[in-house]
């Protein structure tokens, strides 16, 4: 079943977010949209998919045009989504998943999941997916939850399926698993959709690939492309994804983390047994699949969670239990995980954002008052400093771009005195260049003798910037590492399993 998109157009008010875009996917065929974050792609698939509405444009299945005003209708052109955040209930099964809202009833109300059992089944056969039909969906691993999503999709005899971002949560293996999946599907007939963008996963199995850039289709390609012509047509620039790093010259203990806990305000341990340290001149990444402690870990180091226990230094100073202003004030620059939510204030000019750790002291504020000369000159030079592409320094932080926003985090964190750079998430969301530059600034803070603490989803840039890796899971540390571990051991440790410490 091919599948054909003309002309479609959407704006949410004056954002446009797909501008007329035309694509094609044939039967039997992995497509991939390559984009960037904000590119457009999720949006151009919600459309497809029903949970959107174009301005204008249209689809047309197998050359004839079909309305798709809801799910429901995509399901019924045989049109199925995998979204990148799973649409499954935690403590609802296997079955009752994929049978929400087409379920059969027997007797006096209680649910009948006997033919929905046997047909899960034999579509697990089929692929090869070891699923258990009665298994809750909160006990099961993300890859398994996964592979739940695939059979939903194919439970509803879906002959186009859409991966938004499939391998944004799985482990390498995983990841090489879903790969194969999409091997088998295609070798069944169907047609796979495949929103990334990351490219290797483009290069290892996609048929034809279509780069969108800022709602527009900027271009088609091979997978015999190499990474950097496809880097290069997604941000319309030549890009170099080579990372040069200096030998790693460690120096003294900066940042040391002792049996260290953090909880919840019910008790419940959402990091423990955490212990090491970050030298001056080293970068230690931590690595792991979302959602094992990452977060929490990075924001103890601030006294950022309310439930603190154990020894956290830096320089040899105890910080636990102070104030996040003292925290700051002991040496450390913070790049947060949402720059949106937590590293600007988005009403606030550019001006006043690169001041908010400085704004009480000299030479930016005297006697309590703000000195508006000093508060213009300091948001000049660091927007140079920091290539930070605006209009004017008054302007909201809101209209910034993505890249542009991180650069003033930045410049923010380290223009002051510093010892400890801690980086979650530097380079979630932003262009191939801003992150080009966000490595270069890292790796910059590390070559003059700073620390740095960075946590990264994105496993490329991890084993590129580290002198050393530290893998969660389930919020612990189960190992550290040198980077010249293999993507598949690495991959292994993210998944529980025990290597060899470096």
């Amino acid at each position: 079943m091919s599948v054909e998109l003309r002309g479609i157009t959407k704006s949410f008010g004056s954002l446009v977010a797909n501008d007329a875009i035309d694509l094609k996917v044939e039967a039997g065929q992995i497509h991939a949209i390559l984009g960037e974050n904000g590119a457009g792609k999720s949006t151009l698939m919600n459309i497809l998919f029903g949970l959107l509405q174009p301005d204008s444009g249209e689809i047309l299945i197998d050359g004839k045009p079909i309305q798709v005003n809801e799910p429901s209708d995509a399901l019924t052109a045989g049109i199925g989504m995998v979204h990148q955040h799973f649409m499954l209930i935690p403590v609802f099964t296997v079955a009752e998943n994929i049978v929400l809202g087409h379920e059969k009833i027997r007797g006096v109300g209680s649910l009948d999941l006997r033919d929905a059992r046997t047909q899960i089944m034999e579509i697990a056969k089929r692929f090869n997916f070891e699923i258990d039909p009665d298994a809750l969906i909160e006990e099961l691993p993300v890859g398994v939850q996964q592979r739940v999503e695939i059979i939903k999709a194919l439970f509803f005899n879906a002959k186009i399926i859409i991966l938004d971002e499939p391998s944004a949560v799985l482990t390498p293996q995983e990841t090489d698993e879903l790969l194969n999946v999409m091997r088998e599907l295609k070798k069944q007939g169907k047609s796979i959709i495949f929103i990334t963008h990351k490219l290797r996963e483009v290069q290892e199995v996609a048929d034809e690939i279509t780069i969108i850039r800022r709602g527009k289709v900027v271009g088609k390609a091979k997978p015999t492309a190499t990474q950097e012509e496809l880097a290069s047509m997604m941000v319309g620039r030549p890009v170099d994804l080579e990372v040069t790093k200096k030998p790693f010259t460690p120096g003294p203990v900066i940042l040391k983390i002792s049996d260290l806990k953090v909880t919840d305000n019910r008790g419940r341990a959402l990091v423990s047994e955490i212990n090491f340290d970050v030298r001056a001149g080293e970068i230690l990444a931590v690595a792991g699949v979302q959602g094992n402690g990452q977060t929490e870990l990075a924001r103890a180091i601030l006294n950022l969670e309310p439930h603190i226990y154990g020894s956290i230094t830096i320089d040899g100073k105890e910080i636990v239990g102070k104030t996040v202003n003292e925290s700051l004030e002991s040496g450390i620059a913070f790049v947060p995980e949402s720059r949106e939510l937590d590293g600007l204030i988005s009403s606030f000019s550019i001006a006043e954002n690169l001041i908010l750790d400085t704004f009480h002291s000299a030479p930016i504020s005297k006697s309590g008052i703000l000195d508006l000369e000093k508060v213009r000159s300091n948001a000049e030079e660091y927007t140079k400093q920091f290539d930070v592409r605006l209009q004017s320094i008054s302007d909201p932080a809101s209209s910034l771009s993505g890249g542009n926003k991180q650069k003033v985090v930045l410049a923010r964190e380290l223009t002051r005195p510093v010892k400890l750079l801690v980086a979650s998430q530097p380079t979630r969301g932003l262009d191939v260049g801003s992150i080009e530059f966000v490595h270069e600034r890292i790796l910059a803070e590390r070559d003059s003798g700073r620390a740095v603490l960075l946590f990264s989803n994105e496993l490329d840039e991890v084993m590129a910037l580290a002198d050393r890796i530290a893998v969660m899971y389930h919020g612990s540390i189960i190992d550290i590492v040198s980077p010249s571990v293999t993507r598949n051991e690495l991959g292994l440790l993210m998944a529980g399993v025990k290597g060899k410490s470096a």
